[in-house]
């Protein structure tokens, strides 16, 4: 599978000198089956760019699944360029999120007042799937979810292939259990062994000491459930909004020492807009 990431900046877009390394964009994330199919994971303003690329390619179907529908993970969808295509199919996963359906999230964000175009004026044949829940398969991909400790109804991801595995959990609080969220060792257990895991590290330790509660985790959480998870790679994702380039790289660093001192061969990095790995 081919990953690539179109934005991984939490809570909203940011823009200026010190983002540039690791960019502003909000949640999006693509996925190529080797079979072909691209499965994008969440339509945070980084869908913008990854739907010109898609028409650029001339790509006719896509699926979208969603980890949760807040602001920063939805509001790019309208700016998605293939929904303008009448000969493209998007299937977007149909569940609910608080009692209701991802159509009516979607359409009731586009819809007067905020937004001037409503989903039934865009050309593409749009289809709203039961089935891409639970456990599923698109594809060569086979994919399990678990719930997040974030807000009602969030969900994390687990995508095999080939005997390779991807892990993505965002907006998932390890140090705080949330209603519906899962024991730390459950999420071990999801991510045990992966090849990879991107993991929601919106705040240092210090800074979650005033925002326990908040729906995401601080780092020492995440290295500790690497490390009982043996992952082969962690990436650091939903990066803090106001985390300059540098600050971030700071946070790379003490991981990096973390699985050192800890005689393991994990490695990390902060997972940048257009970032792509291949497993």
């Amino acid at each position: 599978m081919r990953i690539k990431c179109w934005g991984s900046r939490g809570s909203i877009c940011v823009s200026g000198q010190q983002y540039v390394r690791y960019g502003g964009d909000t949640t999006c994330f693509e996925i190529q089956a080797n079979s072909g199919e691209i499965v994008i994971i969440d339509a945070g303003t980084g869908i913008r760019r990854l739907g010109k690329r898609l028409v650029q390619k001339k790509i006719k179907t896509c699926y979208l699944i969603l980890t949760h529908t807040h602001w920063d993970h939805i509001i790019g969808l309208p700016f998605f360029h293939p929904l303008l295509y009448a000969d493209t199919t998007v299937h977007i996963q149909n569940r609910t999120f608080a009692g209701l359906t991802t159509r009516k999230v979607i359409e009731q964000v586009m819809c007067m007042p905020f937004f001037p175009v409503e989903l039934t004026a865009y050309n593409a044949d749009i289809r709203f799937d039961s089935s891409l829940n639970n456990r599923f398969s698109i594809g060569s991909l086979d994919i399990e979810t678990i719930p997040t400790s974030h807000s009602q109804n969030s969900m994390g991801y687990r995508f095999t292939e080939n005997g390779k595995t991807f892990v993505f959990l965002t907006d998932n609080e390890l140090g705080y259990t949330h209603s519906q969220g899962r024991s730390v060792e459950e999420y071990i257990d999801f991510s045990k062994d992966a090849d990879v895991l991107f993991h929601d590290t919106e705040y240092t330790d210090d800074e979650y000491l005033k925002r326990t509660g908040w729906g995401h985790s601080r780092l020492s959480d995440v290295l500790a459930l690497s490390r009982r998870a043996s992952v082969g790679q962690l990436g650091l994702i939903h990066i803090n909004q106001d985390r300059t380039d540098d600050q971030v790289d700071a946070m790379v660093d003490q991981c990096r020492r973390f699985f050192n001192d800890n005689h393991l061969s994990t490695s990390c990095y902060a997972v940048s807009t257009d970032f792509e790995i291949f497993l």
